[in-house]
């Protein structure tokens, strides 16, 4: 039924468990002895997240945010809010913020300037997916993996309106479904 909706799958799920894969062994490296705190960005990190983690061989710690800046919207308003705050002290702590992809970079500079403005020992970004040529603000992600091009994209915890995130993959929504 939702793929009537997609133009093009653009990750495969099979795309996806690599990417989790190779990020997991090269978080596992730079993180092993530091305890990391994993914080997600709900709702869109959901299944990255979970993927990504079971990737992850070491103890560490999650702990999730509720951030939004698009208001059911297709584009980011550029108005951060954050709806339920990290209940987890930052302090000294080394913290990766897991995305589901980084487009205008708005919400996740801000998000990372917080965290060390409260006192994190260090902030990186790892996310599914990277669009830079839909950045309004400079930002480049730590770990990244997979870059895409300014298309509108859903599935794998992207939405449109709230649907389309239990999609297996990650595809380009049909602009007739947006542009009504």
């Amino acid at each position: 039924m939702l793929e009537k909706d997609i133009e093009k799958v653009l990750v495969t799920q099979e795309e996806i468990r690599e990417i989790a894969s190779k990020l997991g062994k090269e978080l596992t490296q730079e993180y092993q002895d530091k305890f990391p705190l994993v914080v997600g960005l709900l709702n869109g990190c959901v299944p990255f997240m979970g993927v990504l983690l079971g990737e992850m061989d070491m103890h560490l710690e999650v702990g999730f945010m509720d951030v939004s800046s698009y208001h059911g919207g297709i584009e980011s308003s550029g108005d951060v809010k954050i709806l339920k705050d990290l209940e987890i002290s930052v302090h000294n702590r080394h913290i990766l913020l897991a995305e589901d992809i980084v487009d205008t970079g708005r919400t996740i500079k801000v998000i990372r300037e917080l965290l060390l403005y409260r006192g994190a020992a260090s902030v990186k970004v790892v996310t599914l997916l990277d669009k830079p040529t839909g950045r309004v603000v400079e930002f480049v992600p730590d770990y990244i993996g997979k870059t895409i091009p300014k298309e509108f994209v859903v599935g794998f915890g992207l939405d449109y309106e709230e649907k389309y995130r239990n999609l297996p993959y990650v595809g380009v929504l049909k602009p007739e479904v947006y542009n009504k």
